[in-house]
């Protein structure tokens, strides 16, 4: 059963408006099916997973472009980054709208070719998993923000009880999980993981220890939500902070984390320059770190991070499945206080903080406090703690406290 996909209307718009839509994410997230049931050409499908397929386009990129007709579906094009010229090369002999529809897994190599050859002419957007509107199919798309005009207008998704968000978690948000609910999420991620290493990483990346890079990926996981320590994975995986930097760099462009930057405009006061490190799927994080049930985990040592890593995703999902780029950082002083989520908007900081609790408190928020003296010419606007709390109320005249169902 195909789940529908919130960027499908934001896809059956952008092709009216460019030659050519990329769509990027991390492999399995469901970018040519989601292509393939917004779009009706669905049979004039192509993918350059398939080795033959490949080796023509790698040998004779104008003659392989040529003979395709169009509007066409071409699937994994990172592993022929050259096809680029030549798209563009059709696109100028003959430019209409809705000509070409890419899917690639590996997002910054895309980027660079796309801005050499394909600028102007492409519309780019990013897939993540499903989101639990979607998982739930509630048809609300607008990008979530902590302003009481968000919320005025949000409907809560259906309802979201304690059982049903740990489930959710636990299996993470990849679509085969939900097509096919007799696949154990342990399964999956066994073959998703070999799947990776055997073609991502070791065809487009030249890992040589394979090894080494799954204990790295694995004391990766176990650090999800936090700031990115270096040299403490280094030192756990036994290999040098260079490399490490490599293969954290491998994973981002790979979409299986997420970097969330700490706000850095017009600060005054001595701020972490560091970067926190998010998983995009929290089925692989507990997979990873032998969370083996959702009970073990809503009550083990690392629930409070993985819950964060899911509210987080979430946020994105809602920001990129409306067809935006999210403007999202979050801000943690030299004395260790933080904000967990900024969001930038028009001159205003809106702050958001997210914690695991059911019964949330007042001075669950008094991190916002230090804005203020942080970002003294900026307006600090409405937040909010978004928490297992069932009921959306008013923690002061710009808080709120917010259940996860209203993201």
């Amino acid at each position: 059963m195909y789940i529908k996909r919130h960027l499908s209307t934001v896809i059956n718009s952008a092709k009216n408006h460019f030659p050519a839509l990329l769509i990027t994410g991390a492999r399995q997230v469901g970018k040519s099916t989601l292509l393939r049931n917004t779009l009706e050409i669905a049979d004039n499908y192509f993918t350059l997973d398939d080795f033959i397929l490949l080796e023509k386009a790698k040998t004779d990129p104008i003659g392989f472009i040529r003979e395709l007709h169009t509007p066409l579906i071409l699937d994994e094009i990172q592993y022929c980054p050259d096809i680029f010229r030549s798209i563009k090369l059709v696109i100028d002999e003959n430019r209409k709208n809705g000509m070409y529809f890419l899917t690639g897994s590996q997002a910054f190599p895309l980027m660079k070719n796309l801005s050499e050859s394909l600028a102007g002419r492409v519309g780019i957007f990013n897939l993540y998993g499903l989101s639990n509107r979607e998982i739930s199919g509630d048809s609300f798309d607008k990008p979530f923000l902590p302003t009481e005009d968000y919320l005025h207008n949000r409907s809560p998704v259906a309802e979201l009880n304690h059982e049903i968000l740990w489930n959710n978690i636990h299996r993470g948000s990849m679509p085969e999980l939900y097509r096919n609910p007799e696949i154990l999420p342990r399964d999956f991620y066994s073959s998703y993981l070999r799947t990776y290493i055997e073609r991502d990483v070791r065809e487009l990346s030249q890992v040589r220890n394979e090894l080494a890079y799954m204990q790295f990926i694995t004391a990766l996981a176990s650090r999800t939500g936090e700031l990115l320590n270096i040299a403490s994975i280094s030192r756990d995986v036994g290999v040098s902070q260079p490399t490490i930097k490599k293969w954290i760099s491998i994973l981002e462009t790979s979409n299986i984390i997420y970097l969330l930057q700490p706000f850095s405009r017009n600060i005054t006061t001595r701020s972490v320059k560091t970067p926190k490190v998010y998983f995009t799927d929290t089925g692989l994080v507990c997979y990873l770190s032998k969370w083996n049930t959702p009970e073990q985990l809503k009550n083990g040592a690392q629930a409070g991070n993985i819950f964060e890593t899911y509210v987080f995703n979430e946020i994105i999902k809602s920001i990129v499945n409306s067809g935006n780029e999210p403007s999202l950082y979050f801000y943690r002083d030299s004395n260790g206080k933080e904000v967990d989520l900024l969001f930038y908007e028009n001159g205003t900081l809106y702050p958001v903080e997210i914690k695991k609790t059911s019964t949330p408190r007042k001075n669950d928020i008094n991190s916002f406090k230090i804005l203020e003296s942080a970002f003294p010419t900026m307006k600090i606007g409405e937040g909010g703690l978004i928490c297992s709390y069932d009921k959306l109320i008013s923690i002061d005249t710009k808080n709120r406290i917010i259940p996860l169902k209203y993201v």
